[in-house]
């Protein structure tokens, strides 16, 4: 489990392929150095979030460690398209004592999202991304949280029609991700919220059982239909 608040920006310095024998798949290992400030306390079988990819350390020293990157990631996340010299935002597993300031990060890469445009406004820097998978987007609310590359964000503006959404770097993140050297193309690693998830769950859990499988997305539906049918009234527009 993370925070989202990115501890530190390392450097991979080696990518290797794995050893099919020893790996049981094609994966590579990553080296990734300049971090000494979050190997003070480390130790082997570790998870370090990578680009908001939870992944464990399988060698380290005082300032770099080594992790293990299986195919089934490197297809789901940015993590293939790294190289030498690529930057990764990292940061260790909550303790007991971690402050949670931003919101519960798995670690578990749901899509990238490819940076559509870079909006400057004032110091701050506006990204809209476009998801691979659509379907995140039910998930993905205004003020709501979002993981970008495992740090924790908020969503400033969606599209579900165009597919797009949107956050906000002020000038004090610019220097502490990522996400802010990227340019219109690249891609982002994405975690929503699981508390959508969960509330999704646990909400056709209820339906299912009050009125039957088959009734519940139609019942789901109509519901929904209202709460939309309402916010218009409010808005002034029906």
């Amino acid at each position: 489990m993370f925070t989202g608040l990115v501890e530190t920006i390392g450097t991979v310095t080696s990518l290797t392929a794995l050893d099919p024998s020893t790996s049981g798949g094609n994966g590579t290992s990553l080296t990734i150095s300049d971090c000494a400030s979050i190997l003070s306390d480390a130790a082997l079988g570790d998870s370090i979030s990578v680009n908001g990819t939870c992944l464990t350390v399988t060698e380290f020293d005082a300032s770099s460690f080594k992790v293990g990157v299986a195919p089934e990631t490197l297809r789901r996340t940015n993590l293939g398209s790294l190289r030498e010299g690529s930057q990764v935002n990292l940061e260790r597993a909550v303790s007991a004592s971690t402050r949670m300031g931003g919101h519960f990060v798995q670690g578990h890469v749901d899509t990238v999202a490819t940076v559509v445009s870079v909006t400057p406004d004032g110091n701050a820097l506006t990204f809209r991304l476009q998801p691979r998978e659509k379907g995140v987007l039910r998930y993905i609310v205004e003020k709501g949280y979002i993981t970008l590359d495992g740090a924790s964000l908020t969503i400033t503006n969606v599209n579900g029609e165009q597919g797009w959404f949107e956050v906000m770097l002020i000038a004090y993140t610019q220097e502490r991700v990522v996400l802010a050297k990227k340019q219109a193309g690249e891609e982002v690693n994405v975690e929503i919220d699981v508390v959508g998830k969960l509330v999704e769950k646990s909400v056709v859990g209820y339906f299912e059982g009050a009125v039957g499988r088959q009734a519940a997305p139609a019942m789901l539906e109509k519901i929904v239909g209202r709460l939309v049918e309402d916010k218009i009234k409010g808005m002034g527009l029906g």
